[in-house]
């Protein structure tokens, strides 16, 4: 706004413009992270431990493999609500195949291939129909989960060999500087490819605009609906790699054994600044937030804390995390 002549007045800034800016977000929930860690330690003992920390990023990797890809895919405008529903289907398949005497690998590339499928159908019908993705995943994620359990007639099944549960197990660092958790190594190596890929790379700004204004996108020449597809396979396939960790980590697979993690996924991505109306969002802010959520859950069963008031804690955060995305809208509109 200009006020007489060669003057400009840039309206206040407050808490809100603060939390709507990538950086800050990420440099808040860090903080929260942290006074989160110093809280736990001082209530517990165990908490503040090496091992305790490094299972913390174990135990979240799964959860963290389906936030990562899904963080594009909402900044881009879509949603993948099938993503846990498919993670849980890949293990069947690697376990149902492996029990017939078909080479566990084998079954793992069976599994990625399918859940890719899933993801490529999720965006074309979403694309090429219109019709809302919300819907559209919902359905699939009740298809596949239903598909999940008809083939195991809902049970669990075991899933044993060394070469596979390696995945799930611990990498050692030589004598006598212990091990690290391969699943959160995995989960790293993703994070850290996404963000090379949404900063670097050119379909990294169409994934941007596409969540941005895909109208004006599309006038630009931006593939607005090929960018989403791509991120909609990226989906599936992220889905059915942290089904197989998740089936490596137990040593069985199960139909649900990820479905009932998909709100802490969803939790994830709008806590670390992605927001619900596209356009915006930050790979490494989903990443912390996968830790907070980690951390919380880590601390609480420390403490000796129901799991009923777990699943209480967990819903405040999803319902303080859509809060905070409509502030952060605002006061980007602003």
């Amino acid at each position: 706004m200009t006020v007489g002549s060669g003057s400009t007045y840039s309206a206040p800034r407050d808490w809100r413009w603060f939390l709507g800016q990538t950086w800050s977000g990420v440099a808040v929930l860090l903080f929260f992270f942290v006074c989160l860690v110093v809280a736990f330690a001082v209530l517990s003992p165990f908490f503040l431990t090496p091992r305790n920390m490094l299972d913390i990023g174990s135990n979240m990797a799964f959860i963290g493999l389906m936030a990562a890809v899904g963080t594009p895919l909402i900044i881009a405008g879509g949603l993948d609500l099938s993503v846990a529903a498919v993670a849980g289907l890949s293990g069947v398949i690697v376990a149902l195949l492996y029990a017939n005497g078909i080479n566990v690998w084998l079954g793992v590339l069976v599994a990625l291939a399918l859940g890719a499928l899933v993801g490529g159908a999720n965006g074309t019908v979403s694309t090429t129909l219109g019709l809302n993705p919300f819907i559209v995943t919902l359905a699939t994620m009740s298809m596949v989960s239903g598909i999940a359990k008809v083939m195991t007639s809902g049970r669990t099944r075991p899933l044993s060999d060394p070469s596979f549960n390696w995945i799930g197990g611990r990498l050692s660092l030589g004598e006598g500087m212990g091990s690290i958790p391969v699943p959160l190594i995995l989960m790293l190596v993703v994070f850290v490819l996404l963000w090379i890929v949404l900063r670097f790379l050119k379909f990294g700004r169409f994934v941007y605009a596409s969540g941005g204004n895909p109208d004006a996108s599309r006038m630009v020449g931006v593939p607005v609906d090929r960018t989403r597809v791509i991120l909609y396979v990226l989906s599936g396939l992220g889905g059915a790699v942290a089904g197989v960790v998740l089936a490596a980590m137990l040593g069985a697979a199960g139909p649900d054994a990820a479905g009932q993690h998909l709100l802490t996924v969803v939790a994830a991505i709008i806590l670390g600044g992605t927001s619900l109306n596209g356009g915006r969002g930050s790979i490494w802010g989903t990443l912390i937030a996968v830790l907070i959520l980690g951390t919380l859950n880590n601390g609480l069963t420390l403490l000796d804390v129901s799991s009923f008031w777990q699943d209480v804690t967990r819903g405040f955060v999803l319902l303080a995390a859509v809060g905070l995305d409509q502030v952060r809208s605002r006061a980007t509109a602003e």
